[in-house]
């Protein structure tokens, strides 16, 4: 079945989403309870740091392998497969523990297979967003995601936390599995449209073929590919803040776990308050404008944290919580302008080239920020990666096709309006 997307399909992935939150939550709650595990267990930087890399490897290798695959297979077959397979790697965990076997490494192994099945999740539902919401609802769909996906994110570790207060791990673990029923249940009744094989060309093509035409469809959405290139180095960029802060705040400003706490609270604050202005509006204009324009306060968002007197713990929360609040901003709009510019077809493989170069940048970001670190000081490290953020902005603007594509696109809109007011009477008269 394909169809065009309707107030019914609509309704339909509200009902999907909905569990899918639920399963959200879950998987929130059990990542921190395993990585404050790993924490307590070796009490050593070292392998916490290697279990970060290797649980951030599969969102890099897996999306590119399987999203040519996604584009062929039934997208809500595929989700159902691999959150089942999620809650069977979290029994077995459970299974490890009662029975006394678990160790560090083992832990790590078994949650790089959850990172595998989530490498997949991730691009399989947001390939089947565009065929099941009307056009006009995108870009604030896309913001609401990101707001409830926020708060699950808030929620999670909170809930977490408490938890390992008054249970074991082994019992919090049930809570994955029980949130899994809970999302299989709306995915079993709702209807995903398919893709037909006559809107997809295929023959039976090779796995290699369809990898080299997700990149040809990435390079003719012009403004795409220099966004795709300019987010990545962002991402990179700031990388050294998510490393680093916890020192930062130990080190240079001589906090604890609460000042800590505190900041990485008004961040996740940031985060939800972007959601929410993202999803104020149905339909923004320069998208690509918006994306520059967010990443520069983002800048500024950071510049206020770096600066911060010394246990100014506050303000360098506030901070932290202007730069977070762009973050949803820009990612709904570049999310939008991928589902409206790239065929629904091949979204699947898109998607998962996407995510694979945007999260390639987060094992190597991690690797090089520690030496950077020790080599020039937490503080001037995150001077040196602001002002190269802000070098990074200046030549996306003025060094690239971006700003004309803007302006061919302003006009083509400004055509369009004038030909839909003009057209207005002749309508009226007939």
């Amino acid at each position: 079945m394909e169809s065009t997307p309707t107030k019914h399909t609509f309704t339909h992935y509200l009902f999907f989403w909905a569990g899918q939150l639920f399963s959200l939550l879950g998987s929130s709650i059990i990542r921190f309870a395993i990585f404050w595990w790993i924490n307590i267990e070796t009490l050593n930087p070292i392998i916490v740091s290697i279990a970060l890399f290797l649980g951030s490897l599969p969102m890099v290798i897996i999306p590119p392998l399987v999203g040519v695959f996604i584009d062929r297979w039934n997208r809500k077959i595929t989700i159902a497969i691999v959150d089942s397979l999620q809650a069977f790697i979290t029994f077995l965990i459970f299974l490890f523990f009662i029975t006394g076997i678990a160790n560090v490494w083992l832990i790590i192994t078994m949650n790089i297979f959850r990172g595998i099945c989530q490498a997949i999740h991730f691009p399989t539902v947001n390939a089947i967003i565009p065929l099941m919401i009307p056009k006009k609802h995108l870009s604030r769909m896309n913001a609401i995601n990101y707001l409830f996906t926020g708060v699950m994110q808030i929620i999670g570790p909170a809930v977490g936390a408490i938890l390992l207060t008054f249970f074991e791990i082994e019992q919090i673990l049930w809570i994955d599995i029980f949130t899994f029923f809970i999302a299989i249940v709306p995915l079993i009744f709702v209807v995903i449209p398919s893709i037909s094989p006559n809107s997809q060309q295929t023959e039976r093509t090779s796995f290699f073929k369809d990898f080299k035409y997700s990149l040809n469809i990435l390079k003719k959405v012009r403004s795409f590919l220099i966004l795709i290139i300019f987010i990545s180095v962002i991402n990179l960029l700031n990388m050294p803040f998510n490393t680093q802060m916890a020192l930062f705040v130990v080190l240079n400003h001589s906090g604890g776990k609460l000042d800590y706490g505190l900041i990485l609270s008004f961040f996740q604050i940031g985060i939800v308050v972007g959601a929410i202005i993202a999803s104020t509006k149905k339909h923004w204009k320069h998208k690509e404008l918006i994306i520059l324009y967010s990443v520069f306060i983002g800048i500024g968002g950071y510049l206020i944290t770096t600066l911060a007197p010394k246990g100014f713990f506050l303000l360098m929360g506030i901070g932290s919580l202007i730069h977070a609040s762009m973050i949803p901003i820009a990612n709904t709009m570049f999310l939008t302008i991928l589902q409206t510019k790239v065929p629904p077809e091949t979204q699947g493989r898109v998607f998962s080239i996407v995510a694979s170069i945007a999260a390639a940048v987060t094992p190597l970001g991690m690797l090089i920020s520690g030496p950077l670190a020790v080599i020039f000081g937490i503080p001037i490290l995150f001077i040196i990666v602001l002002y190269l953020q802000f070098v990074s902005v200046v030549i996306t603007w003025y060094f690239t096709d971006l700003k004309k594509i803007i302006h061919e696109e302003s006009r083509i809109e400004k055509i369009e309006k004038e030909e839909e007011i003009r057209l207005r009477p002749e309508q009226i008269e007939l």
